[in-house]
């Protein structure tokens, strides 16, 4: 199927899940570029009587459009809409006020994003969640500016660029420092932290920024997170049943 964003069309998939319904869904987010994308996870939930809606952000794998950070967050949302119009709802038999928010790597980050701005949103889920302004933070408390901007657009070059429109990664990276701190996720704290969330993290160094979001949700009050180390890389190539094992087992708790 395809989602409307912003005057684009978005290329989708929608897994149902057998049975009348209306069934809980999942919007299943993918990362930077989106190599990996979970799709095992999304038949793993529709079995376990979920609906998962996936989609290609706008500018991405041949969704038209350009590609940014700021779009893809309004992808979301426009997501989270499109399902929630009642002839949508309807046709893929789900319940549209029990959305919940998986994303990988960067589908974390924005998972995180579209949660803190809608308060309809069940809960979210982040694997490896990429806080990349909090990264680029990081780089900038050891170089200039000017450096860190350079540092981070090599490092998004380097995760590959070609399924992507419409960017550069020096654009990209200035998107990111344009929109600190407002998009690191400490920022999202106090939206989120009455509402379930689970943070997955990996051996793939994104560890210690989502530890610290873990660790300000319990300052500041939130008894609703969930936290698992899995010991592998960032595509949990190893690690897929564990992983699928646990996100099932915490979406039972969002239920």
């Amino acid at each position: 199927m395809q989602i409307p964003s912003h005057g684009s069309l978005m290329n989708a998939l929608a897994y149902v899940a057998g049975g009348a319904g209306p069934h809980p869904v999942v919007i299943l987010l993918h990362g930077f570029p989106g190599n990996e994308r979970n799709l095992d996870l999304a038949q793993d939930m529709r079995r376990a009587g979920w609906d998962v809606a996936y989609f290609n952000y706008r500018g991405s794998w041949g969704s038209p459009g350009g590609f940014s950070f700021s779009h893809s967050i309004d992808d979301v949302a426009s997501a989270v809409a499109y399902l929630r119009e009642p002839e949508n709802a309807k046709r893929l038999r789900l319940d549209p006020s029990r959305i919940v928010l998986v994303g990988h790597s960067m589908g974390g980050f924005m998972a995180l994003q579209g949660a803190s701005a809608d308060p309809a949103i069940r809960g979210v889920a982040m694997i490896s969640g990429a806080d990349m302004v909090g990264e680029l933070e990081h780089l900038q408390s050891k170089a200039s500016r000017a450096a860190a901007l350079s540092q981070m657009s090599v490092s998004l070059a380097g995760e590959g660029m070609a399924p992507l429109s419409g960017c550069t990664p020096d654009g990209l990276a200035r998107e990111l420092s344009e929109h600190a701190p407002a998009w690191r996720f400490p920022s999202k704290v106090g939206a989120v932290k009455d509402r379930p969330v689970f943070v997955v993290t990996s051996d793939d160094g994104l560890a210690p920024l989502d530890d610290a979001f873990s660790n300000a949700l319990r300052q500041a009050g939130d008894t609703r997170v969930s936290e698992l180390h899995l010991a592998t890389d960032h595509a949990y190539s190893d690690k897929r049943t564990e992983l699928s094992h646990a996100v099932l087992q915490w979406l039972e708790t969002v239920k």
